[in-house]
């Protein structure tokens, strides 16, 4: 077996249970085609460093699950009897687009049955403690947006609430947190607020020579970059290079260079080729402020986050890596089951 082909098995083999059940099991020849779409000469070294960082930012379904089992017992969180902490817990439900927060609740309510004997919605009876859980923490607007609505609603005037997600970017953490302190003023309510994460990912700006997403060292010699960078109001946030960041996500800078420079490159491309991407989904991933993008090589067993650079998620005519699933397939995909579960019920 050559190097190439080990290393298409080797990231089949880590992505293995992506959106299993809805998508065709990744195969090495799924991956080929993926990698096929870059030049030939970056090809080999592009997928010996998407298989040293995958095995660092993909987070499979074992994965979520083991961090949902320590978290049920984490001392700092629950104290000595983790089951009567979490019987006082009421869990929110309350996001206001897409499916992750209930299907992440419906995972962790598997972990609570196996790990205390009781179910989530047999918790949180007459109790001020609440619990967000989500699956990822990118700019922070999901988050923050989902718990403004429940300040200015349902929330107590005074309750203890704990953030919970498996990916926690400390920028979009910062941004959500301090949106949150002025919800909470503006309706005189009080809340102390927590959160956990299983990985925390350094992206604010200020930070960009130690991120751990992709922020390029320059601009490459490409004529769609080079047309996407004039069209910027203001010039890039460039790092410098020499360090792959706190979390040695990357096999070296070098290697965290190499997927800077080629993601970059197809994403600009790849804008071009797809007219129906608006102008928020840029070359290195859905971000509002204008940059070159947000960057994030986070992804989970559920969908790819439009937060990750384009060139892994993009389709037609892009093949991507990761074929993601939008809030709006998920709100159809809800109705359509709503619908012949109505229509079962009439029969």
């Amino acid at each position: 077996m050559n190097e190439r082909t080990a290393l298409l098995a080797s990231i089949a083999e880590t992505i293995k249970d992506y959106r299993s059940g809805e998508l065709p099991p990744p195969t090495p020849e799924h991956v080929d085609r993926w990698i096929q779409q870059f030049d030939r000469e970056v090809q080999l070294q592009m997928l010996r460093e998407m298989d040293y960082v995958l095995k660092q930012t993909y987070f499979s379904l074992a994965n979520v699950t083991n961090f949902l089992r320590d978290l049920v017992r984490t001392e700092k969180l629950v104290g000595q009897d983790p089951c009567a902490f979490w019987r006082t817990v009421n869990f929110l439900d309350i996001q206001q687009g897409g499916n992750s927060q209930t299907e992440m609740l419906e995972l962790f309510d598997k972990v609570l049955q196996e790990q205390c004997g009781f179910r989530v919605t047999e918790c949180g009876v007459e109790s001020a403690v609440y619990l967000y859980l989500d699956d990822g923490l990118f700019t922070g607007n999901r988050v923050r947006r989902d718990l403004e609505a429940w300040i200015a609603t349902d929330s107590p005037a005074a309750a203890s609430l704990h953030v919970v997600t498996i990916a926690l970017h400390s920028g979009g953490q910062h941004y959500a947190n301090g949106r949150i302190r002025n919800a909470l003023t503006a309706t005189r309510k009080e809340c102390a607020i927590t959160w956990w994460r299983a990985i925390e990912l350094e992206d604010r700006k200020a930070y960009s020579d130690t991120a751990d997403v992709l922020r390029p060292t320059s601009i490459p010699d490409d004529a769609a970059v080079q047309d996407y960078v004039r069209g910027m109001r203001h010039p890039p946030t460039l790092r410098r290079p020499g360090n792959v960041g706190g979390k040695s996500l990357f096999s070296s800078d070098a290697g965290k260079q190499l997927l800077e420079q080629e993601f970059l490159k197809a994403g600009a491309r790849i804008r071009g080729l797809c007219q129906n991407l608006g102008d928020t989904q840029r070359p290195l991933g859905h971000m509002t402020l204008e940059t070159l993008g947000f960057g994030s090589l986070i992804v989970t067993f559920r969908n790819c986050p439009n937060n990750a650079p384009l060139a892994l998620w993009v389709g037609d005519p892009w093949y991507p890596l990761f074929r993601r699933t939008t809030n709006s397939q998920t709100a159809i995909k809800h109705l359509f089951e709503d619908l012949t579960r109505d229509a079962g019920d009439e029969r």
